[in-house]
């Protein structure tokens, strides 16, 4: 089923956007994980761990997603770079700062996502919009969590 109108073609980059987001969700994640220190670090370790396996099986989910309905996944780093609407971890940041950082990319995120799965729900797409709003939901739990903590 390759759907190809310019509105399916607004689905596709936001589904890349989304692939992106979530590849370099991973790495940062992954990043935290390694260099996390201090007197949370048993807890926000393995968080961390908990988040990069999610955000895998995210960028798996989302590019199948786009592969069904006749688009392309971006697959190099070059494009998640390009493409994601957030940025690379930093070197030296403490665990507070770690979690802020996680705090502003997950609501990035779930604004971006909103937006997805209205353009899914416009062209009829529930499958899509489906997966997206499953995505959000735990999103959006994460992102208060991780803002409990900081409090």
């Amino acid at each position: 089923m390759s759907i190809q109108t310019k509105s399916h073609t607004e689905l596709h980059v936001a589904l890349n956007r989304q692939t992106a987001n979530w590849s370099l969700l991973y790495v940062k994640l992954h990043h935290y994980h390694w260099y996390v220190k201090g007197s949370h670090f048993f807890t926000l370790h393995e968080k961390f761990e908990e988040f990069y396996n999610e955000a895998a099986g995210y960028v798996d989910e989302l590019a199948e997603r786009l592969l069904a309905i006749g688009g392309q996944p971006a697959s190099t780093l070059k494009q998640y770079l390009e493409l994601s609407a957030l940025q690379e971890a930093k070197s030296g940041q403490d665990a507070k700062e770690m979690v802020a950082e996680l705090v502003s990319d997950y609501s990035a995120v779930a604004t971006e996502l909103q937006s997805a799965i209205a353009v899914a729900e416009e062209l009829g797409d529930q499958p899509t919009a489906d997966l997206l709003i499953g995505i959000r939901s735990n999103v959006e739990k994460h992102a208060w969590m991780l803002n409990a903590y900081l409090a």
